[in-house]
């Protein structure tokens, strides 16, 4: 007699394929797509390469998003060229159940928070180990101006945070815009709107990983047993 055949558990990477194939439906026909930055939307971006004759092309939120598009045939236009979008498909590093996020792991977050600003809609693509009750165990990607960086690392301190430069090879990393990344670990952000809006105003700080003012309204989990969708 055969032994009744089990299912092994989706991996990550193929909870990730799952929702990015799953952000296909929001995208609109003959209009230009939002993309962001990360390990799953990269999925995303190789199931839009199935329907790139349908679109007119992508607002990227990074050079590396940028390269994948271009290289997949899709046509990338700058953010300034369009005036708006219908959608913004991104990832996050952690988001709670009012839709709020930490982004930035990346170190795309300033290009990630001005797509998402022209954007209508914006569609969150994660797996399951990202949604959290409250922000804050994922370390908070802040980037900074340079010279500011040990001031802002000193400022979280007052808050109770723990701020390290972020280092690539040895050096300090270097964003797509020439900036620095410090992560601050420690926190408990339970306030999301007020913390992003305080923290913004620091001089220095280009962009606070929180986004609370430019939430995801809906997000695409991927679960072990499909995709489970979130509207906030």
């Amino acid at each position: 007699m055969s032994k009744p055949t089990t299912s092994s558990p989706l991996s990550q990477d193929e909870l990730k394929t799952l929702v990015g194939q799953a952000a296909l439906q929001y995208v609109i026909p003959g209009e230009v797509v939002g993309v962001g930055t990360g390990s799953t939307v990269n999925k995303f971006i190789e199931a839009l390469a199935t329907i790139k004759d349908q679109i007119k092309g992508a607002v990227s939120s990074s050079e590396a998003s940028t390269k994948r598009l271009q290289a997949l045939g899709i046509p990338v236009f700058e953010a300034g060229e369009v005036a708006s979008l219908s959608v913004y498909i991104d990832g996050a590093d952690e988001i709670d159940h009012q839709g709020y996020m930490v982004k930035g792991g990346g170190a795309a977050l300033t290009r990630e928070k001005i797509v998402a600003a022209q954007s209508k809609l914006f569609v969150c693509i994660a797996d399951e180990s990202k949604l959290v009750d409250t922000l804050g165990a994922f370390p908070l990607p802040v980037e900074v101006i340079p010279m500011a960086a040990a001031r802002v690392i000193g400022q979280f301190a007052a808050m109770g945070g723990t701020a390290t430069l972020r280092l690539k090879d040895g050096q300090p990393l270097v964003t797509d815009n020439g900036q620095h990344i410090v992560d601050v670990t420690g926190l408990k952000i339970d306030d999301p709107l007020s913390f992003e809006t305080v923290s913004s105003q620091w001089p220095g700080v280009v962009t606070v990983g929180v986004f609370a003012h430019q939430k995801a309204q809906v997000c695409l989990l991927g679960t072990s047993t499909g995709v489970r969708t979130l509207t906030f």
